[in-house]
C-alpha cells in the first residue's frame, strides 16, 4: 500500500480531533485524520449527545407519568402512559447518526483525508494504521494526539455481564428493573436519574461523603433533595466490594462498616475515565507525563517537537468544549498564527435534575486563592418565569472581589440552567464587574433575570428578594 505523506496528522476524530482537522483544512493545511470508530468520538457516539437524548426522553416520560397520577398542578391529565425503551434507543441512535454523518461531511468539505483504523506510532513522525484493507503508513511533519479516554474499570468489578460502563448503559434495549450505580459523580447521577424516571429502581453507591464531590455542598443540596423525592437510594461513604456468589447482586460496605447485598439486573460503574493510550505506541516515544496523562504547555505542545496533544488524553477537565477549543488553537498555531491558552474559565455542567452549572471560582476556591469576596444569591422561587414553568428549585450565585467587584465566578442550580453557561463565561472572560451585570437589562420574564438579581444582591440593592 502506498504511503500517505501530509503536513498534519490528527489521531482521533473526537470533538478535539475533528475540530482541529477541520480548522487546519480551512487554513489550507494538508491534513489527514485517523479514527477507529465513527467520527465524533466518545462525545457524539457514546457520551454527551446520546446521554442527553436519553435524559430528555426520561424527563418527558416522567412529566407524563405525573399527569397520569393527577399530580400536575396545571390540571393536565392523561389517560395512560408507557415507554417503548427500544424505540427510545433507536431515536437516540438516529440523532447520533445524523451528527456523526455531519462531522464526516464537514471534514470532507475542509478537504481533510479520513483514514479509518487504529493508529500506532513507529516514531514521532510515522504511524501505521490497521485498516480493513490492510496496513497503511502515514508520515507527517506534525502530529496531534487526540485519542480521548475510556471508562475506568474497577478490579473488583471488571466490565462484562451485568457490570457495564456508560457506553453499554446507553445501548441497552431493555430497562433494568434494578440498577445499581457505582460512583456518584456527574455521569453516574445523570444516567441514574434518567433510568429512575423511566422506571428502574436505582441505588447509588458513592465512596465519598457527598455525591457530586467536585461541586460545593450548596449546589448539590437541591439535587440531593430530588434524588430522595424520586425514590433513589443513595449510599455515601460506601465501597463496592464485588459481586455476590450468584453474580446477581453487588456487595457493598456501608459507611458504618456493615456489609449489604444489593440485588441488581445491571451494575453501572462510573468511577472516572482514563486516557486512551494502550496499543498506540506512545510508550516508545517517551513523552513527558503528568500522572497518566500527556504533559502539555500553554500551546498544547508535548515534550517532543512537532507533537501536540489535546482533549482527555491531557487530563482534567475532561470536557468536549475544552478539547474543541484546544483543537482550534493548535490548528492555528500550526498554520503560523500566534495563539496560546489564555482562557480564564471553562464552564462545567451537570445535567442532573435539577441541572448544575459552574464557571470560574466558587466562594471557597476564591477565598483559598486569597481573595476577599462578596457574594450574591437569588432563588428561582422568586423568579416569575421559574414559577410559570413549575421549576422553582435552585438559585443563581455570583462571586466577586470585595475591593473591585470584579466577577470571579458564577454558579447556578435549577431547571434549564445549563443554558446560562454562555452568559456566565462571557461575564468572566470579558472582565465584568457586578455593576456591569446589574446594569444590563435582562428580558422579563426569563430565568436569566436571576443573574442580574444575584449581582444586585451582592451590591446590596436586591429588588425582588
Amino acid at each position: 500500500m502506498k504511503e500517505i505523506v501530509c503536513k498534519l496528522l490528527v489521531i482521533g476524530a473526537g470533538p478535539g480531533g475533528y475540530v482541529c482537522a477541520i480548522r487546519a483544512g480551512q487554513l489550507g493545511i494538508d491534513t489527514v485524520i485517523v479514527e477507529a470508530g465513527k467520527p465524533g468520538g466518545t462525545c457524539l457516539t457514546v457520551g454527551c449527545i446520546p446521554s442527553k437524548a436519553l435524559i430528555h426522553a426520561a424527563e418527558e416520560f416522567d412529566a407524563t407519568q405525573k399527569m397520569l397520577a393527577g399530580k400536575n398542578p396545571m390540571g393536565i391529565r392523561v389517560e395512560g402512559a408507557s415507554i417503548d425503551f427500544a424505540r427510545t434507543i433507536a431515536w437516540k441512535d438516529g440523532i447520533v447518526g445524523r451528527l456523526t454523518g455531519g462531522v464526516s461531511g464537514l471534514l470532507q468539505k475542509a478537504r481533510v483525508k479520513i483514514v479509518h483504523g487504529r493508529a500506532r506510532f513507529r516514531d514521532g513522525k510515522t504511524v501505521e494504521v490497521e485498516t480493513e484493507t490492510g496496513q497503511q503508513i502515514i508520515r507527517a511533519e506534525t502530529v496531534v494526539i487526540a485519542t480521548g479516554s475510556d471508562p475506568v474499570e474497577l478490579a473488583s468489578l471488571p466490565f462484562g455481564g451485568r457490570v457495564i460502563s456508560s457506553t453499554e448503559a446507553l445501548s441497552l434495549t431493555a430497562l433494568p428493573k434494578k440498577l445499581v450505580v457505582v460512583g456518584g459523580g456527574y455521569i453516574g447521577l445523570e444516567l441514574g436519574m434518567a433510568f429512575s424516571k423511566m422506571g428502574s429502581e436505582v441505588t447509588v453507591v458513592e465512596a465519598t461523603l457527598q455525591v457530586l464531590p467536585l461541586y460545593d455542598a450548596e449546589l448539590v443540596r437541591p439535587v440531593m433533595r430530588k434524588l430522595t423525592e424520586s425514590g433513589i437510594r443513595v449510599l455515601t461513604g460506601a465501597k463496592a466490594i464485588g459481586l455476590a456468589d450468584n453474580g446477581e447482586a453487588l456487595i457493598v460496605e456501608t459507611s458504618d462498616s456493615r456489609r449489604e447485598t444489593l440485588p441488581a439486573d445491571r451494575i453501572l460503574v462510573t468511577v472516572g475515565r482514563r486516557p486512551r493510550t494502550a496499543g498506540s505506541g506512545l510508550e516508545e516515544l517517551d513523552l513527558d507525563r503528568a500522572g497518566p496523562y500527556l504533559r502539555i504547555d500553554d500551546r498544547c505542545r508535548t515534550s517532543m517537537r512537532g507533537i501536540y496533544a489535546i482533549g482527555d488524553v491531557t487530563g482534567e477537565p475532561m470536557l468536549a468544549h475544552r478539547a474543541m477549543a484546544q483543537g482550534e488553537m493548535v490548528a492555528e498555531i500550526i498554520a503560523g498564527k500566534k495563539r496560546a491558552w489564555d482562557k480564564r474559565c471553562i464552564p462545567a455542567i451537570c445535567f442532573t435534575d435539577p441541572e448544575i452549572v459552574s464557571a470560574g471560582l466558587s466562594p471557597a476556591e476564591a477565598r483559598a486563592q486569597g481573595y476577599e469576596i462578596r457574594t450574591g444569591q437569588f432563588p428561582f422561587s422568586a423568579n416569575g418565569r421559574a414559577m410559570t414553568m413549575l421549576s422553582e428549585e435552585g438559585f443563581v450565585r455570583v462571586v466577586a472581589r470585595a475591593d473591585t467587584n470584579l466577577v470571579l465566578g458564577l454558579q447556578a442550580v435549577g431547571a434549564g440552567v445549563s443554558e446560562l453557561s454562555a452568559a456566565f463565561v462571557l461575564a468572566i472572560e470579558m472582565g465584568a464587574r457586578l455593576e456591569d451585570i446589574a446594569g444590563t437589562i435582562h428580558a422579563h420574564p426569563t430565568r436569566s433575570e436571576a443573574v442580574m438579581e444575584a449581582a444586585l444582591k451582592a451590591l446590596g440593592s436586591a429588588l425582588h428578594v
